[in-house]
């Protein structure tokens, strides 16, 4: 049931445990929310590595008998929701190669947006590549480089590339932590006292096995860690302006999650206040969309008075794939993963809150199922600018023709939806809530893209496309 936004990637990474493994698969359970297609962990016991990866989730892709056979005190671990590549295996990270250094692993979340150039540059020059994924361009400019020592390899390819992206990378001695130099996407990483390190997209991973968070990894860092222990920065070289990702308060993050410096649940708890004062609603009840937005709800409902309830019950348990019902049951795919509580609803003017409307579909479905539970009156209110541009730095966010705002006011939208009043968080709401407007990245709702993206990058390349329908064929078959 995807809610047509994809939630990026997770990336987890373990240095000196003798159970790396254990641990890399413990923390991609915490992140499972950002990548349900597939998973992936790759270990060395310091002299080669050990590979498990699958379609599907944590769950699916791993078992006790696979977590034995990936062995050694460093790790990196993958959940993959596709931004650029087709859902496939041979899209699963972590990216494994050989080359003439030893092997290397690599992790990424984000999007690079001249790999297309880059690619291109690489394949003139004879490069073989086996994804269509934009991560692998790193590892053939790692294998290209010219420079005497992994260390300044690694570096020399960071500086080609331009984009968004946290990227951990395991060789046999050691694992490295690489930031963008404007920190779009998160990395976060803590120490235990006997000096195993673990890196990770959010802090809730961290949290799972027993780590306290550190810091982040510095936008424009890049940082060593020796598998033997201890830490060795390469480099510090953040760029004039931070631009880190606004959608990652808003809705990726897990709501116990320290993020950019501020809790998920408070960020989202302070913009539904900001919500309320800017679009109060006479009502009886404020109810959330569940899950991202239950926080949200909170903050509007302790600002507005009205009083909390739980109007809508999610089904956290719906597989990747379902049968469908024929035509008789309307608005299926959102009554098969929400539920009305009529009790709460009947009768009663209420107000709804969500975290964004992406097509508008689903919040058409959601007013409908409200109604049909018996509300008199039911206000939507939006805990976040309208979304009108796409995404080039790592959210899968449609094209902008599939964009409701980008094409229809408010009013229009309210109406499409069926809802009696629709509001959005305002710009300068978003901002009092989460800090200030220049350290963030808000594309996706305002057009500035801060760092420039190629022409075509959102155009599938020719290997994507002849992949994509081999696995339909294969699927059907």
């Amino acid at each position: 049931m995807k809610r047509s936004l994809g939630e990026e990637c997770g990336i987890v990474g373990v240095a000196g445990h003798p159970r790396a493994a254990e641990w890399v698969y413990l923390g991609l359970y915490a992140l499972q929310h950002r990548g349900q297609e597939s998973s992936g962990i790759v270990t060395t016991d310091g002299t080669r590595p050990y590979v498990r990866r699958g379609m599907g989730l944590v769950a699916e892709v791993f078992d006790q008998a696979a977590l034995e056979d990936l062995r050694g005190t460093g790790a990196v671990g993958h959940n993959r929701y596709s931004t650029t590549g087709s859902p496939i295996l041979v899209n699963a990270q972590p990216i494994l190669v050989n080359y003439r250094d030893g092997f290397l692993a690599v992790a990424h979340n984000g999007n690079l947006v001249n790999a297309r150039t880059l690619r291109r540059q690489l394949e003139d020059a004879g490069s073989i590549f086996q994804s269509s994924m934009d991560t692998e361009v790193l590892v053939h400019l790692i294998a290209a480089s010219r420079t005497r020592t992994r260390d300044e390899a690694i570096l020399d390819a960071l500086s080609q590339i331009r984009g968004a992206y946290s990227f951990l990378i395991l060789t046999q001695d050691a694992l490295y932590a690489a930031r963008d130099p404007h920190g779009f996407r998160p990395l976060s990483m803590g120490r235990r006292p006997d000096g195993v390190f673990v890196l990770a997209s959010e802090t809730c991973a961290l949290d799972l096995v027993g780590v306290d968070p550190e810091r982040e990894v510095g936008p424009g860092e890049v940082i060593k860690f020796p598998l033997e222990g201890g830490q060795e920065v390469l480099r510090d070289e953040p760029a004039e302006s931070e631009c880190m990702c606004v959608f990652e308060q808003i809705y990726f993050a897990r709501p116990d999650s320290v993020l950019f410096g501020l809790s998920g649940a408070e960020a989202r708890r302070r913009m539904g206040r900001e919500l309320a004062r800017e679009h109060p609603a006479d009502a009886d009840c404020v109810f959330s969309v569940p899950d991202s937005s239950n926080a949200a709800a909170a903050g509007y409902a302790e600002e507005s008075g009205l009083p909390l309830e739980h109007g809508l019950i999610r089904n956290h348990y719906i597989g990747r794939t379902f049968i469908q019902p024929g035509q008789d049951v309307r608005d299926f795919r959102v009554k098969i993963k929400y539920n009305p509580v009529t009790s709460v609803i009947r009768d009663r003017r209420v107000v709804v809150v969500d975290d964004s409307i992406v097509r508008g579909t689903t919040s058409s479905a959601l007013v409908r199922l409200v109604r049909d539970a018996g509300a008199r009156e039911v206000h939507l209110r939006i805990a976040s600018p309208p979304l009108r541009h796409p995404c080039y730095y790592g959210i899968d966010i449609p094209n902008r023709d599939e964009l409701i705002a980008s094409s229809r006011t408010v009013d229009e939208i309210c109406d499409h939806v069926g809802a009696d009043s629709l509001a959005y968080l305002s710009f300068d709401g978003l901002y009092r809530a989460v800090g200030a407007r220049e350290r963030h990245c808000d594309a996706c709702f305002s057009g500035n893209y801060r760092v420039p993206v190629e022409l075509g990058i959102e155009e599938k390349t020719a290997f994507e496309s002849a992949r994509a329908e081999v696995e339909e064929v294969r699927v059907r078959e």
